[in-house]
């Protein structure tokens, strides 16, 4: 810990070289650290700005109303187009950088509005090693990533965040719907109407970190192997849920729940695993 608040210390010196900020904020750990630090050390110079989209959860979107008013910082809703850009429809292996691309261009007008403010994300030092697409639209719209600039990783974020009493210390992962439909596939409202519904309904059996993997007719559902339990219990209430959103096939993934893992086919094949 002693690591971890020195380089709290180091992003405090960071952040207050802005004059003013503009925190993209999606509500998960690392946003919701960094508008935390922002807000403490900038005052009312910050404000959290999230984009919503057919993409983001609805109770996502609701979350982060939540956070930013717990936070004590002036938060405000945009709506996104990227469905809109042919290159995010495509879904070729660069979706992200086409969304990324569509949000900061949005933000970047906003920060002319707000006393030329910089725009800031979430991206810490452990983002750095995983496929991320949406990096090279950060570095064409200038926007700044100070977890990264303090070398803040993810554990020491989300111990910092229980020190700063922030609810979402522990919160898992949870990236864009669209991240559930394999590189290749086209991705549209529907299919993100269909991954949305069927996330809702297994997290209300109980299971917190999962993945609805969308592959046409079939749906792959990645939990943690603790939960294995609840998906065969459930597994003929699961199948006919699943079907009522328009899958004919329900599989469960016996590898489980991997952040980022339709980025497999993107990487040589681990035989370790």
């Amino acid at each position: 810990m002693d690591e971890a608040h020195l380089k709290l210390e180091a992003l405090k010196q960071i952040l207050v070289t802005f004059n003013s900020a503009i925190i993209a904020f999606s509500g998960g750990v690392d946003s919701t650290f960094l508008l935390k630090v922002a807000r403490d050390v900038l005052a009312d110079k910050v404000i959290a700005v999230t984009a919503t989209s057919p993409s983001m959860p609805a109770k996502e979107l609701d979350e982060t109303k939540k956070l930013a008013e717990s936070i004590g910082v002036r938060h405000f809703v945009v709506q996104t187009k990227e469905l809109e850009r042919e290159g995010y429809r495509k879904n070729a292996g660069d979706r992200c950088y086409h969304c990324k691309t569509e949000l900061y261009s949005r933000l970047d007008s906003i920060g002319r509005e707000f006393a030329g403010a910089i725009v800031l994300n979430g991206l810490n030092l452990d983002d750095t090693t995983d496929y991320r697409p949406g990096m090279k639209a950060a570095a064409e719209w200038k926007v700044q990533s100070p977890l990264r600039a303090a070398k803040l990783k993810k554990v020491e974020i989300r111990l910092l965040s229980k020190e700063l009493g922030l609810s979402t210390y522990d919160k898992p992962a949870s990236p864009c719907l669209s991240s559930r439909i394999p590189y290749g596939m086209e991705v549209n409202e529907q299919k993100l109407g269909q991954v949305e519904s069927g996330e809702e309904y297994l997290h209300n059996l109980g299971i917190r970190e999962l993945r609805l993997r969308h592959h046409g007719d079939i749906c792959r559902i990645e939990v943690n192997p603790s939960d294995f339990g609840i998906l065969i219990e459930h597994n003929k209430e699961i199948v006919r849920q699943m079907k009522k959103l328009g899958f004919k096939y329900v599989a469960m993934d016996l590898l489980g729940f991997r952040s980022g893992a339709l980025n497999e086919v993107l990487i040589p094949w681990n035989k370790n695993t």
